[in-house]
């Protein structure tokens, strides 16, 4: 980035961030529209989870079944078309993203038509969702309290 002057262009209107990033912190901004994200499962779930649509651009891996999982099946998410996966040491042979894919998609996702105003809303449903299956009754806070109850049981078995 430093070679082609982009902090100093966007100086003062750009935050860069580099190293590691508060990603949770940062979903939770107003600002936040969308989510550029490489389609890895932390990622993925983290930004399901804030209520946050996906522009989805996976490399390897199970990042193409977690963007099935964004696009296709929770429907809040758009790719990039990304379909088959860049082998290391390959990686001029990949994919090239082209200005006009990202364009396309970030409009897709943010404009007022139905598809963009429909995987907005459905990012955001899943959002409150996700909160609701962490606090105390709910799902998650369940399954994670019997699983601890479970190994706390086994431990006192093996003990005994």
């Amino acid at each position: 980035m430093k070679e082609d002057g982009f902090e100093e262009r966007t100086k003062g209107r750009v935050l860069v961030v580099k190293g590691w990033a508060p990603q949770v912190l940062i979903f939770s901004h107003p600002a936040i529209g969308a989510f550029l994200t490489h389609c890895g499962w932390n990622s993925t779930i983290e930004g399901i989870s804030a209520g946050i649509p996906l522009i989805t651009l996976p490399f390897i891996g199970d990042q193409f079944c977690n963007q099935k999982l964004a696009v296709q099946i929770l429907k809040t998410g758009v790719s990039l078309g990304v379909d088959k996966p860049t082998m290391f040491g390959n990686e001029k042979s990949g994919f090239l993203l082209k200005k006009e894919q990202a364009q396309n998609a970030i409009h897709q996702l943010m404009d007022e038509g139905d598809e963009g105003t429909e995987r907005r809303k459905r990012a955001k449903e899943l959002g409150v969702m996700a909160k609701k299956a962490v606090e105390s009754g709910g799902s998650s806070y369940c399954n994670i309290t019997l699983f601890i109850q479970d190994i706390i049981r086994q431990s006192h078995k093996m003990s005994a």
